[in-house]
């Protein structure tokens, strides 16, 4: 017998031995002990039983969670994997923006990295954005621009939504025929990747091509290349230069401000609407009269915007932009055509082949003398220096006084007098070794 029990047993004798009890007081109370016990025996059974399933449940509970941690760890590291394939698949690809001004000849550029068998253009894809919002001025369109520009380069041309109607062709698209890429497969079967395209001839087979095919084109090159003209300053590219999805490089094409000037004064008409944005008129139209006017205060933001451009990327950005950062002056190229090509190649990780080689010097000691916004073969040194002999030294003083910092800190020398001016054999750009900025080398190191 239990303590407990025996306890209980000498407490009722001794109740019992006092009188105090009766003894059917005592059978009863010798009753309530025993069923007393047998419940408290059931209870505790009940609270063995208890704690041993809340232990195995706890401890079910543990285990669960343990292998929910588990599945989680290897679901995490077959997605960190996956991400890691996805970003390794996209720093693969180079990311190239050739930024300049209307009439510099970028367009020019641009065609050298088009005929690129490894490169999918675009020529100006910011057009549709300028375009659709064209009362707004080019401070407020920044930010547009940029997230366009990126979403091309991630070959997202669903951007385009905002500015483009829903069922829309490759055709819809600004410049689309200067792109040989949108003129070669999967977009079109016409050429061959390798081939040299030509405008007209692209224009005319590949005109129905289905816009979503200009997406799928994007993801099979690893070289994609912008040319765009409607960025003012590089601040406003910091995301993009900083995204760890983007490998973006920027080739920043200048060139001489009086040939400029006297290149756009053929194209007023159709540089009318950009004009108005650069100078906020609100929509409004400029009027011709005021054409020269315009073109000069238009001139001023440019060459602003290039100082700018390149005063940030050479002496106040990080040493990251610094090695993704390339001034190009327009003149260097037509003098030296392949010498500069090959080094924005090299700039771009790309190679010039043979065909291209050929192509280029064509293209650049022809007897034309080209047209706007067309590429023609020519004579590109002698086109460049038509400003000499056709622009009026007193119109030329004007652009000089408007432009002045921006040529000193570009290597374009002034002219003093009309005879200066048409003495072609004075040269009036000066060699860049002369200057320490960073022009066209990548192994120079700016300062």
């Amino acid at each position: 017998m239990s303590s407990t029990a025996t306890s209980e047993s000498s407490s009722l004798f001794q109740l019992n031995s006092a009188g105090l009890l009766k003894e059917t007081d005592l059978r009863s109370l010798q009753t309530s002990t025993v069923e007393f016990r047998k419940i408290l025996q059931i209870i505790t059974t009940l609270v063995t039983i208890a704690m041993v399933r809340l232990t195995f449940v706890a401890t079910s509970i543990a285990v669960f969670v343990a292998i929910q941690s588990f599945a989680l760890i290897v679901i995490y590291s077959r997605q960190k994997i996956d991400i890691s394939d996805i970003s390794e698949e996209q720093n693969k690809k180079v990311h190239i923006l050739i930024l300049s001004s209307w009439r510099s000849g970028s367009s020019f550029v641009g065609q050298m990295f088009s005929q690129h068998p490894d490169v999918f253009y675009l020529m100006e894809p910011a057009w549709h954005v300028w375009v659709s919002m064209y009362q707004n001025s080019a401070k407020v369109l920044q930010m547009a621009v940029r997230d366009l520009i990126r979403s091309t380069f991630m070959c997202d041309m669903s951007v385009f939504d905002a500015y483009m109607h829903e069922n829309r062709l490759v055709s819809d698209l600004f410049q689309w025929e200067v792109s040989r890429a949108l003129c070669s497969p999967p977009t079109c079967d016409y050429y061959e990747r390798t081939d040299l395209s030509n405008e007209e001839t692209c224009k005319k087979h590949c005109n129905t091509s289905k816009f979503f095919k200009m997406e799928e084109a994007c993801k099979t090159y690893n070289h994609i290349v912008i040319k765009e003209v409607r960025f003012f300053e590089l601040m406003s590219l910091f995301p993009l230069l900083t995204d760890p999805s983007l490998n973006l490089k920027i080739i920043h094409l200048v060139r001489d401000p009086r040939a400029v000037v006297k290149s756009r004064s053929k194209s007023f008409q159709a540089l009318m609407r950009d004009s108005g944005i650069v100078l906020d008129s609100h929509g409004k139209t400029i009027e011709r009269e005021k054409a020269e006017t315009s073109n000069l205060e238009v001139m001023k933001e440019v060459c602003r915007s290039h100082v700018q451009i390149h005063e940030t990327a050479t002496k106040h950005a990080p040493d990251l932009l610094k090695r993704h950062y390339m001034m190009v002056r327009y003149e260097d190229v037509v003098r030296d055509p392949l010498h500069e090509i090959s080094a924005m190649y090299k700039f771009a990780d790309l190679t010039l082949t043979p065909k291209l080689k050929s192509w280029i010097y064509n293209i650049t000691h022809g007897e034309g003398t080209g047209s706007a916004f067309k590429i023609t073969s020519r004579n590109a040194r002698t086109i460049s220096q038509a400003w000499r002999t056709e622009v009026p030294f007193a119109k030329i003083l004007k652009i000089q006084e408007a432009c002045m910092g921006a040529m000193n800190i570009l290597g374009y020398r002034l002219v003093e007098s009309e005879r200066e001016q048409k003495l072609l054999s004075l040269d009036l750009v000066v060699p860049r070794r002369k200057y320490k900025f960073s022009w066209l080398s990548p192994d120079e190191n700016p300062v």
